[in-house]
């Protein structure tokens, strides 16, 4: 199966881009198990995008993300995702258009991968924030962007961590000085560590 696939906003900002932009997708918020896949998830619960639209209308992409969450508990998940990586020759990985790093063991993959792929730049909206603000070492090609409305939005330094706000338009979010990430994908990583989104 493919772990890395393109959604219509990767595919966009590939193109904008000039660049290969893959994203890995595990079930969002939970498993059909019941198994958490957002352990620090709060209020944004409520307006999850990746539990709405193609998420919920076609079960096949649900099973599918059900088999990556599987596979990402494997110890087979590095050298099956380095593989994948190579195969694609992508330049940009998404980690999670849906779903989040549901443990530490979990992280710790996603690092080993990026240390195996220098050349490649790993990035992800998290709000698994207490996975990271303990020292953790990351390399310079994963770049993390800690979204707000988690249950631990206290341990986010807005005036040092790269993190991301929801606004209703781009009239507030302009004015309050972030940058619009809603189309283009790779705004996130920007040296502006304010990260705007519009709500939708």
């Amino acid at each position: 199966m493919n772990l890395l696939t393109q959604n219509a906003k990767m595919k966009k900002t590939s193109k904008e881009n000039n660049a290969k932009i893959f994203n890995f997708s595990i079930p969002a918020y939970k498993t059909k198990g019941g198994k958490i896949t957002c352990p620090f998830a709060d209020s944004c619960v409520k307006y999850c995008y990746a539990q709405k639209g193609n998420y919920t209308r076609f079960p096949k992409i649900q099973e599918l993300m059900e088999q990556k969450y599987k596979i990402s508990k494997t110890n087979n998940f590095i050298p099956l995702m380095n593989e994948e990586i190579r195969k694609k020759k992508a330049s940009h990985i998404r980690i999670h258009d849906s779903g989040d790093f549901y443990s530490p063991q979990y992280l710790n993959k996603w690092v080993s991968i990026a240390n195996d792929n220098k050349e490649v730049i790993f990035y992800a909206y998290t709000k698994s924030i207490k996975f990271f603000v303990n020292g953790l070492a990351l390399p310079k090609n994963l770049k993390i962007i800690f979204s707000e409305g988690s249950k631990t939005d206290n341990l986010i330094n807005v005036n040092k961590h790269r993190h991301a706000r929801i606004f209703k338009t781009v009239e507030d979010l302009n004015a309050s000085g972030y940058i619009n990430a809603s189309t283009n994908d790779l705004k996130a990583i920007t040296d502006n560590k304010k990260v705007g989104l519009i709500y939708h």
